[in-house]
């Protein structure tokens, strides 16, 4: 007994004596045997080029150039997407990646706090500050901002590296506050699924046409000009929307128990329809009485309806041409402006659709479940029960990366494709040359 708790004795010792050099900083062990207990498994083995433990879980993961930008709660920081050594980091409660390429700039800023900081994505160091902006969109090829004072507010558009405005709108006050980085506006909305990341494609380019809600208003800003050019009511059964340079009024009426939607595309600021049917935009829920609460799906010039026997159909805003008419059963998984990637209706394959030349294109095997997102650099697929995510060359089908992985896509570029599994961030390069 006596020899037990001398032994004890001498445990407790050690471990205040332990306390006491780390506290004083002589000497700490508990970061290596935390490191030691901490340790990651491969999130994607044999194809990751690179992983990485973050400080937290991510809100948001972006590709500016050859950096991959991690968001946080109050943070963002940069990691070399050829090593995955971190570059910097920098206190934000928000961050957005504007530009593309060589062209590309971190944006970022605080809540509650007018203004934002442009950053230079390879060194963090700032490049334009703005002190008076409430909200902020960033685009491939724009940031626009907007300011408001007792006088009303205004809209700038910049060149994303550039210091001297493109154009600017004078607008009345809006009804409610827009603030932030890319808050809503009226227009098309991803598609992708749970297991992907709504913001995976990244940046899109400035559209040619852009609404600015006003409670029951909606200005419209013509973005090539840069001036406004028209003002419109939105009902309380209607929902309006920009797509491909048209603007889109939605009208809902219930009739028979169920509600029936007529789509009138129109060339502001002009009235008279470009042109007019009969297609359910899904909108809005069913049992919501016909009102709308939700912009549609779609991307760029593309908008995703339903026809009145339940058949999916791709729409060109602009002209309202039919792109694709499924069969019953048939869904789309994704859908930008270029491409789709469409499910057979057995749920069995996934194939993919060029919408400007038409006809099918690449066809693959998929797990029930699956979920895709097309981005500007992939397709991407995700079989959650085969826990498998498939990058394919969203024109040619060509494999560009396929693993095996419990990572989640968060961003994609031209050179590869980041994975996140709590915190831990994984990236896996494309096979460059199989890309297309």
């Amino acid at each position: 007994m006596a020899s037990g708790g001398g032994w004890r004795g001498y445990a407790v010792c050690a471990g205040v004596v332990v306390v006491v050099l780390a506290t004083t900083g002589v000497w700490n062990p508990f970061p290596k045997l935390w490191s030691w207990i901490d340790r990651s498994e491969p999130i994607a083995p044999g194809a990751a080029k690179w992983q990485a433990k973050l400080g937290g879980t991510p809100r948001s993961v972006a590709i500016a150039d050859d950096a991959v930008i991690v968001e946080y709660r109050t943070s963002v920081e940069a990691y070399g997407a050829g090593a995955g050594v971190r570059l910097w980091e920098s206190d934000a409660d928000w961050s957005a990646v504007a530009g593309s390429g060589p062209n590309a700039v971190v944006v970022t800023g605080r809540l509650l706090t007018k203004g934002y900081q442009v950053l230079d994505p390879h060194t963090g160091t700032v490049r334009r500050a703005d002190t008076t902006a409430t909200a902020v969109w960033t685009y491939t090829n724009a940031i626009l901002d907007l300011h408001c004072g007792d006088a009303g507010c205004e809209l700038t558009a910049w060149d994303p590296r550039g210091g001297d405005p493109l154009w600017r709108v004078p607008s009345p006050s809006p009804g409610f506050v827009l603030d932030g980085d890319n808050p809503d506006l009226p227009g098309t909305r991803p598609l992708t699924g749970s297991q992907i990341d709504d913001q995976i494609a990244g940046p899109a380019p400035m559209p040619a046409l852009l609404g600015l809600p006003d409670d029951d208003q909606v200005k419209i800003v013509d973005t090539a000009a840069g001036r406004l050019v028209q003002t419109v009511e939105q009902g309380t059964r209607q929902r309006v929307a920009v797509a491909g340079g048209r603007l889109l009024t939605v009208t809902g009426r219930a009739r028979d128990g169920t509600c029936y939607y007529r789509v009138v595309a129109t060339d502001p600021p002009s009235n008279d329809p470009v042109w007019q049917r009969d297609v359910n935009l899904r909108t809005a829920d069913d049992g919501s009485g016909c009102r709308q609460d939700r912009d549609p799906v779609g991307g760029g010039d593309v908008v995703l309806g339903v026809d009145p026997v339940g058949r999916q159909v791709l729409i060109a805003a602009h002209d309202g041409r039919e792109l694709w008419h499924g069969v019953e059963g048939e869904r789309v998984l994704a859908v930008d402006d270029r491409y789709a990637v469409l499910r057979d209706a057995d749920g069995s394959t996934a194939r993919g659709r060029s919408l400007a030349r038409g006809g099918a294109g690449w066809r693959r095997s998929i797990g029930a479940g699956a979920q895709a997102a097309l981005t500007p650099y992939a397709a991407v697929l995700v079989e959650p029960k085969a826990g498998r995510v498939t990058a394919i060359g969203p024109g040619s089908g060509a494999v560009l990366a396929e693993v095996r992985t419990t990572g989640k896509p968060y961003a994609t570029g031209p050179g590869g494709l980041v994975l996140v599994s709590g915190r831990d961030l994984a990236y896996v390069p494309f096979a460059v040359d199989r890309a297309g």
